[in-house]
C-alpha cells in the first residue's frame, strides 16, 4: 500500500459518494427483500442475487481502490466447491467475506459523506481565502482584523490571498491521507482477515518446506549417484590396479611399475573429480572470498560472453549466497545447452528485503519451470530459504530468470 496521488484520492473522495448511495440502495433493498420472502423461498433465489451483486460490488470497488487509491486488496473468498446449487449457495452464504463485502458497501453512503463534506470542507476554506481579493472591494462591509488591518479592497485583501495559497500544501496533504485512511478502511473490509494471512502464510511456509526436503533429497541422491559412478569407481580402479602391481612386484617389476603410473593417473583423476563434486555443493571460493570471486570463476567457465554485476556488500548469509550461485550457475548451464545464445547479462544486487538476481541471455526463449526440471530445481532450492523464481521466456526470447532471495541485512 503506497500513499495516493492527491488528485486522484481527491477525485475518489468526491465521486465515490454516488457510487455509495448506488451500492447502498441495491444490496440493502435485495437483502432486505431476499429475508424477508425467505419464508416462501422466494428469497433464496433473491438473496443469491444479493450475494452476486455484492461480490460484484466489491470487486469493483477493490479495482478502484487499486486504481485510485494505489490500495491493492486480495481477494478474501473461500474456494469454490462442487455440487449441487444449493451446496453452492449455502458455501457463499457462510462465507464471512461475503458478509464483509454487505457490511462495506452498506457503510460507503455515511462514509462517503464523511469524506465529501470533509474534502469540499477544507477545498472550499482554500478557494475562499484565494477569491477574497476579487469580491471584497464590492461587498457592502469590510472586515476588521485588529486595530492595524481592514479588509476592504483588492490590495488590502492580498494577504488574505497568500494565507489561502499556502494552505493548498495542507488541503493536498488533507486529501492525501484522506483518501490512504479509506485505503486503509477498504482493505480491512474486503481483503482477507489476519486468521486468513496466518493461513496463506502457514500454507506457503508448508509447501516452502515440503519443497526443501525435496530439493535437499534430490541433491543427495545427486551426489550419491556422481560419487558411484565417478570418483568411487576411480578408488576402485586405483585399488585393483595397486593390487595388481602388489603381485607382480618380485616377478615384473616393470609391469608393476606401469600399474602404478595407472593408479596413480587413477587416482588424480579420483582428486579431481572429488573436487568437482565438492565444488556442486559448495565452492571453497564462495566461502573464501564471496559471491562476486565466485560468479566470475563461473563466468569464466562458460563458453558464452557473460556481462556480470554483482553488488550485495555486506556479505548477505551462506544459504543466500548458495542460492544465489547456483541459480546464476543453472542459469547459465541452461543457457549454454538449451537456449543457442551467445550472451548473458548477469545482475546480483542487494534490496532492501535481501538479494536479487536477475540472468538475462538473447537465446531462443521458450524456456518453462518444468517439474524435475533445472529451472524446477532452482525454484525448490529457493523456497528454502522462502525465496521465490520467476521465469519469463517468450518463443524467440529473450529469457529472463529473476530470484529473490530474502534475508536481513
Amino acid at each position: 500500500m503506497r500513499k495516493p496521488n492527491a488528485l486522484a484520492a481527491g477525485f475518489y473522495l468526491l465521486t465515490h459518494l454516488v457510487t455509495g448511495i448506488f451500492w447502498f440502495t441495491l444490496t440493502l433493498v435485495l437483502v432486505v427483500v431476499g429475508f424477508a420472502t425467505s419464508v416462501f423461498w422466494v428469497g433464496v433465489p433473491i438473496l443469491w442475487l444479493a450475494m452476486n451483486v455484492m461480490r460484484a460490488g466489491a470487486t469493483v470497488e477493490r479495482a478502484w481502490v487499486r486504481a485510485a487509491l494505489r490500495t491493492d486488496i486480495p481477494r478474501p473468498y473461500r474456494p469454490k466447491i462442487e455440487g449441487t446449487p444449493l451446496v453452492r449457495w449455502k458455501h457463499q452464504f457462510t462465507d464471512p467475506a461475503t458478509w464483509r463485502d454487505f457490511s462495506y458497501l452498506a457503510l460507503l453512503m455515511p462514509v462517503g459523506i464523511a469524506e465529501f463534506a470533509t474534502v469540499v470542507t477544507m477545498w472550499s476554506v482554500v478557494a475562499a481565502f484565494i477569491a477574497v481579493p476579487f469580491w471584497i472591494g464590492e461587498a457592502p462591509f469590510a472586515v476588521i482584523v485588529g486595530e492595524f488591518w481592514t479588509i476592504d479592497s483588492f490590495y488590502s485583501a492580498l494577504p488574505v490571498s497568500a494565507i489561502g495559497l499556502a494552505l493548498i500544501p495542507f488541503a493536498l496533504m488533507g486529501t492525501r491521507s484522506l483518501g490512504a485512511l479509506h485505503g486503509r478502511f477498504a482493505r480491512a473490509m474486503l481483503g482477507p482477515t489476519r486468521a486468513d494471512e496466518l493461513a496463506i502464510e502457514a500454507e506457503r511456509l508448508q509447501s516452502s518446506r515440503a519443497r526443501g526436503v525435496e530439493a535437499a533429497e534430490a541433491e543427495r541422491r545427486r551426489i550419491e549417484r556422481d560419487l558411484h559412478d565417478g570418483a568411487q569407481q576411480r578408488l576402485v580402479a586405483v585399488a585393483m590396479g595397486l593390487g595388481r602391481a602388489k603381485s607382480k612386484m618380485d616377478s615384473d617389476p616393470e609391469g608393476a611399475a606401469a600399474l602404478i603410473a595407472e593408479a596413480h593417473a587413477d587416482a588424480k583423476l579420483a582428486i579431481k573429480e572429488l573436487r568437482d563434486l565438492a565444488r556442486g555443493i559448495y565452492p571453497s571460493v564462495l566461502g573464501d572470498r564471496g559471491l562476486d570471486a565466485a560468479l566470475s570463476a563461473l563466468a569464466a567457465r562458460v563458453p558464452i560472453e557473460v556481462d556480470l554485476q554483482v553488488n550485495v556488500e555486506p556479505r548477505p548469509p551462506t544459504a543466500v549466497e548458495s542460492a544465489a550461485y547456483f541459480t546464476v550457475g543453472e542459469a547459465l548451464t541452461n543457457i549454454t545447452k538449451h537456449s543457442n545464445g551467445t550472451k548473458a547479462t548477469v545482475r546480483v544486487n542487494r534490496v532492501d528485503t535481501g538479494v536479487l538476481v536477475e540472468v538475462t541471455d538473447n537465446g531462443q526463449g521458450g524456456a518453462e519451470l518444468k517439474p524435475g526440471g533445472g529451472l524446477a530445481g532452482l525454484a525448490d532450492r529457493a523456497a528454502t530459504i522462502d525465496g521465490v523464481v520467476v521465469v519469463v521466456s517468450p518463443v524467440g526470447g529473450p529469457t529472463v530468470i529473476r530470484a529473490e532471495l530474502p534475508c536481513v541485512w
